[in-house]
């Protein structure tokens, strides 16, 4: 995998000290710290309800210290952005042809070398969406590696990390525990986000 804007030598230690520093001008607090299990996951990234979840997720990325990439519609990674995009983690998914897009990701997650914390949005869009996608389940499972919950409440202004899963056979059971954790969170747009 390419170098991304978390580790580029000199920039990367200066946005880790001052992004904290960010958030607390913005009026966010940042709670949790990425637990050494968790170096390798599969992060949940909810609430995500509107564009300005991106730069705020790149901000608690760095206060918490952690290597995200994220995957984002194709579209986003054209002339003259892509470059960019890629540079701050971005991994461009084909929607259109999206039926092996779980066997490539765990691939990629097996084989990338280092920390890394693949950032997925269940909702798999900012509108509101009733069913979550499981394919950050099977990516988590297919690669061995657990769960990690992360939140961005716009209601409180706190963003942070919460509890680590192990993925089981259970997948209805296990997202169903996972979004009632979610439940009490508010996305920007509070009418399109659902945990229940």
């Amino acid at each position: 995998m390419s170098r991304t804007i978390f580790d580029t030598p000199l920039l990367e230690p200066a946005l880790r000290s001052t992004s904290r520093g960010v958030l607390r001008v913005l009026g966010w607090k940042v709670h949790g710290e990425l637990p050494a299990r968790a170096v390798r996951c599969v992060v949940i990234a909810a609430p995500h309800t509107s564009n300005w979840d991106f730069p705020f997720t790149l901000l608690a990325a760095f206060a918490l210290r952690m290597r995200i990439r994220w995957m984002g519609k194709a579209s986003l990674f054209r002339p003259p952005f892509g470059g960019t995009m890629r540079w701050l983690g971005g991994i461009p998914v084909h929607r259109e042809r999206s039926n092996n897009l779980i066997a490539a990701s765990v691939e990629a997650l097996k084989s990338a070398p280092g920390p890394l914390q693949l950032v997925v949005a269940p909702e798999g869009t900012r509108s509101r969406a009733r069913q979550w996608k499981a394919g950050f389940h099977h990516i988590a499972r297919g690669a061995g590696l657990p769960i990690q919950l992360s939140y961005l409440d716009w209601g409180t202004r706190t963003c942070g990390l919460g509890p680590l899963v192990d993925p089981t056979d259970d997948v209805e059971g296990d997202i169903a525990r996972i979004r009632a954790f979610y439940a009490p969170f508010r996305g920007r747009n509070v009418d399109q986000f659902d945990a229940g």
